[in-house]
């Protein structure tokens, strides 16, 4: 059998330094693991709110729409100005 050979203070000092570096690497690692997937999910979350709210935005548009077209029929209405110019039958018939 091969004669055993002890290692120095200083020598097991260094191995228990770099194995505990190492085990704080992978404990420091693992929380941002957990940190990431808790961050991402409230992010899916958000998103997927702010889509629920879009649609119902847009499905509220639609219906203001529909009722002024019914109220003032076709035609045309500038933002800027704020103003409807309605659409001649004459042109819808084109």
């Amino acid at each position: 059998m091969a004669e055993t050979i002890q290692f120095t203070e200083e020598e097991v000092q260094s191995i228990n330094q770099l194995r505990q570096e190492v085990a704080n690497v992978f404990t420091q690692l693992g929380q941002l693991s957990i940190e990431r997937n808790r961050r991402l999910d409230e992010l899916d979350d958000l998103e997927e709110q702010l889509i629920e709210k879009h649609k119902g935005l847009q499905q509220q548009e639609q219906d203001l729409f529909k009722g002024l077209n019914e109220k003032y029929g076709d035609g045309n209405y500038d933002p800027t100005t704020n103003t409807f110019t309605p659409i001649s039958k004459e042109e819808v018939s084109e």
